[in-house]
């Protein structure tokens, strides 16, 4: 017997913008089926018409194409199983609503929402589990409650209806997941979930196992938010004559809070200043603007690593993964089976050390772009040089500008606690000094300038520090910035002179 080929899916709903949560799961279906050569498939489940939201597809799938996870099959790219949507699917999954209803696996349910009302006050007032199940089914207006005669006349009269399973009674469902181990679940804890509505469209749960077996599915990974939900998956396979083409399943752990209690919400991010979708969000309804990874900064590969480590461990110590060194060490055994806890700071240590392992020429590139809006235009050496001092004093592309904006902009003013300590007496005068040694400098370069300035200390005796900040105040407009020298290069000499002589002229008056 040849084994079968893994195949895996990530099926969101396009019901608002993809949380980071969802990524991850797209996540470790792609590393799952790229370690195993496999497909990865991209389903779009809108069968809840009611909750779509406009452009919500299209973000998820830019989601995805920023992160770097590319789909073999699903929107955009036909296979042999398409389409990918289920709402273009919707007319497969009737004839299988109706191969349950024959095989006495479900039945039509022609309650009303008032009568399903009535009945939830009375078992509450029993103090009973108000669910539409084994108990309560026998008392509501149902084809297992109603004749053949009763039941086609109320379907051809066009009466409303839903299809529900129809759940054994006091079974043990025993099921294995790859993560969780075996998981059992007795029937009577589980109610006649509604399968497939007069509408014409089905609920998840039909649809996505109708899907999972057409499409070949061979692991299904997804969200622990959705174990409840096995128990009737794995009876619907059952039910459908499926079981032997079932997939394995794997339930990932949930991203909690940074405290660790509960989930990750967007009102956390909110609340705490991150984001918690790949990109920014604008909400087609309320016109609220939700902050992204991708504009917030983040290189998308910093972010691929820092979620890919929430619920997974390599089992070393290695923390920086290309995509590829993902790939090589993935596996589902290696998924906890406890929440992760999201550590904003640890998300902005991921890309603090892509940005320091990234090419200077390539940060270089995004600098520019930032500088430009500014209305800055410098050659791009000069712009690698100035990257090249400063990458190491930031976590973000954006945050450079803070650390060399003294390179484009002479300063308007001098930081006052530095005047205050540093700028002593005669610290004009010895700039003056400086300023003539400077203007016959030839060449301008960092050695020279060193041997420059290490003469003029030592033949007047005066201390590195008082003269260094001195300069570096007059230069940069506070007492910080990188190498001193790297900075008066880059500067060139005629600004450095000029910037020596206004800080003197003002600071001294």
């Amino acid at each position: 017997m040849t084994e079968k080929k893994v195949r895996v899916r990530f099926a969101p709903s396009p019901t608002g913008p993809l949380h980071i949560g969802g990524v991850r799961t797209a996540l470790y279906n792609y590393l799952f089926a790229r370690k195993q050569g496999g497909d990865f498939l991209l389903r779009i489940e809108d069968t809840d018409q009611n909750r779509f939201v406009q452009g919500a597809e299209e973000y998820i799938m830019e989601s995805l194409r920023w992160c770097g996870i590319q789909w073999d099959e699903g929107p955009g790219k036909d296979g042999p199983h398409a389409p990918y949507r289920q709402s273009e699917r919707k007319d497969l999954y009737r004839q299988y609503a109706m191969q349950l209803i024959d095989s006495g696996n479900a039945y039509y349910a022609f309650d009303t929402a008032e009568e399903l009302e009535t009945m939830r006050k009375r078992i509450e007032a029993e103090k009973g589990n108000a669910q539409y199940d084994a108990t309560t089914r026998g008392s509501m207006k149902n084809s297992l409650t109603l004749n053949k005669v009763e039941t086609v006349s109320m379907l051809e009269s066009g009466a409303p209806y839903v299809v529900r399973y129809k759940m054994p009674e006091n079974e043990e469902v025993v099921m294995q997941d790859i993560i969780r181990g075996t998981v059992k679940v007795n029937t009577s804890q589980l109610d006649d979930k509604v399968l497939f509505k007069s509408d014409g469209m089905p609920t998840y749960h039909l649809a996505n196992v109708v899907d999972d077996y057409l499409m070949e599915i061979s692991h299904v990974i997804r969200g622990e938010e959705w174990l409840p939900s096995l128990p009737l998956h794995v009876l619907l396979y059952r039910s459908l004559g499926w079981e032997s083409s079932m997939p394995q399943f794997a339930h990932l752990p949930l991203l909690l809070k940074p405290d660790g209690n509960g989930k990750l919400s967007k009102r956390d991010g909110d609340r705490l200043g991150f984001p918690v979708f790949p990109l920014m969000w604008n909400d087609p309804k309320s016109g609220e603007i939700s902050s992204g990874y991708r504009e917030s900064g983040y290189f998308a590969d910093a972010f691929v690593n820092m979620l890919a480590l929430l619920g997974w461990n390599p089992g070393t110590d290695q923390e920086i993964f290309s995509m590829e060194e993902l790939v090589e060490a993935f596996s589902l055994e290696r998924v906890g089976k406890s929440g992760s806890k999201f550590d904003p700071a640890k998300a902005t240590w991921f890309n603090h050390q892509y940005l320091l392992k990234s090419e200077n020429k390539d940060v270089a590139s995004l600098f520019d772009l930032i500088l430009k809006d500014r209305g800055i235009h410098e050659p791009i050496e000069k712009i690698t040089r100035i990257v090249s001092l400063v990458k190491d004093r930031v976590n973000f592309v954006h945050e450079i500008w803070e650390q060399s904006a003294f390179f484009f902009n002479a300063p308007e003013s001098y930081d006052e606690k530095t005047v205050q300590k540093k700028w002593k007496e005669d610290t004009p005068d010895i700039l003056f000094q400086v300023i003539d040694i400077l203007k016959n400098l030839e060449p301008f370069t960092i050695d020279s300038i060193d041997k420059a300035l290490h003469d003029y200390m030592e033949q007047h005796e005066v201390g590195a520090g008082k003269l260094m900040i001195a300069l570096r105040l007059s230069l940069v407009g506070a007492g910080m910035g990188p190498d001193l020298k790297e900075i008066m290069v880059l500067l060139g000499k005629e600004e450095v002179i000029g910037r020596i002589d206004r800080a003197v002229r003002i600071i001294g008056k």
